[in-house]
């Protein structure tokens, strides 16, 4: 079972009609601006719970999808080409020396998952107005991204393989943000911006995406057989995804200061459970090459610390709860088999072996779509 932090996708935004901000000079640009503002419209609708569209309904308009998540991530896949063709065309006509100036005035507004206001705040989600195309992108490439990962999370169990995939894609539309697009934007006269729309946190999200694969990865080689050695690696290396993530949030603690305390938590939570997770696997190694005594000790340095960092959330201290139990379980075996056969000595904690991640995910690139059709602005 894994840990999962649902909120990343609940974000919410307010109405853009693009016909009523770029002034069109032939109605084939103006029904393209049109066909933009309705396809935003529908994501718009979804995401801020407004629609009324019925669920038999959604699921015929969508060719017979059967989740929202599902149906979400189609209308994503339809906006995003559009949006990626005009931004592509204003760019030309701002690139052209005599109309450099040429900015029209765009009420873009988001708001954020990740922030501690956005959990506590009475008046509703707190929004964020950046009047530049660059943080429509940014923010439904995000929202792509996060859907991705719910996407992934939705058909577990049951589909191992495609779910690892999506993970995947999520961590590479993350890593494009962070690495592409991010770095390179200027928000004018913004004087704050969603954790969502900044490199550092973009980056966070791709290395727990990258995570998450890893340990939907580990499930299909438990289903293999895979030896114990291998898997206490494997675990190690999700632990060693989000401990390079958490290393992220501090270098930028500056930055960060109303993240939620509950996301950084999940992520704390997270690689202690496969940090334990891999110290089980180990001891069970270590076991089959005759070294008992350096399995319980292994057993007895995980469960001290593991047991310091119990989350508070109810659904994560379950999970942690059944992984202490089965390595308490454990532990309790081996140092029965220990007292009756083998009395073998029990290690100091710093004689102990040290835990060996090994990485076997990557990210699946980004490459953004464009609906390719001439656009053309009254100046």
């Amino acid at each position: 079972m894994m840990l999962y932090f649902g909120e990343l996708s609940k974000l919410k935004t307010k109405k853009l009609l693009f016909e009523d901000v770029y002034a069109a000079r032939d109605p084939a640009t103006l029904e393209h601006l049109k066909e933009l503002s309705s396809r935003r419209r529908m994501i718009e609708e979804s995401i801020n719970g407004s629609s009324s569209i019925t669920e038999a309904i959604a699921r015929e308009m969508s060719g017979g999808l059967t989740t929202w998540c599902q149906r979400d991530l189609q209308k994503l896949e339809q906006y995003l080409p559009l949006l990626e063709n005009l931004i592509f065309h204003v760019h030309v006509v701002q690139r052209n020396q005599q109309t450099a100036q040429w900015t029209p005035k765009l009420n873009i507004c988001w708001s954020t998952a990740l922030s501690t206001s956005s959990f506590f705040n009475l008046m509703g989600p707190k929004f964020f107005q950046i009047c530049d195309l660059q943080f429509e992108r940014t923010m439904t490439l995000y929202l792509y991204a996060a859907m991705l990962r719910e996407r992934a999370a939705e058909i577990l169990p049951a589909d191992l393989v495609q779910s690892a995939t999506f993970f995947r894609e999520a961590a590479g539309i993350f890593h494009y943000l962070a690495n592409e697009i991010l770095p390179t934007l200027q928000y004018a006269g913004c004087a704050e911006r969603p954790p969502e729309a900044t490199p550092f946190m973009c980056a966070v999200m791709s290395l727990i995406c990258l995570a998450e694969a890893q340990a939907v990865t580990i499930r299909k080689a438990e289903e293999k057989g895979t030896s114990v050695g291998l898997l206490a690696k494997l675990h190690y290396g999700v632990a060693e995804f989000l401990g390079e993530a958490i290393s992220v949030l501090y270098s930028v603690a500056g930055e960060c200061k109303d993240i939620s305390p509950r996301f950084m938590e999940f992520i704390t939570s997270c690689k202690a459970v496969h940090e334990l997770r891999s110290q089980k696997y180990l001891a069970e190694d270590l076991r089959t090459s005759s070294q008992i005594g350096a399995a319980i000790g292994v057993l007895r340095d995980a469960l001290i610390h593991v047991r310091k960092k119990v989350p508070g959330e109810e659904s994560w201290k379950s999970v942690f709860g059944n992984e202490i139990d089965a390595t308490d379980d454990l532990l309790k075996k081996l140092e029965h088999e220990n007292d009756f056969v083998w009395h073998e000595k029990i290690p100091y904690a710093d004689e102990l072996p040290l835990p060996q991640g090994s990485k076997i995910v990557n990210i699946i690139s980004y490459q953004p779509k464009r609906w390719e059709g001439e656009l053309s602005f009254k100046i």
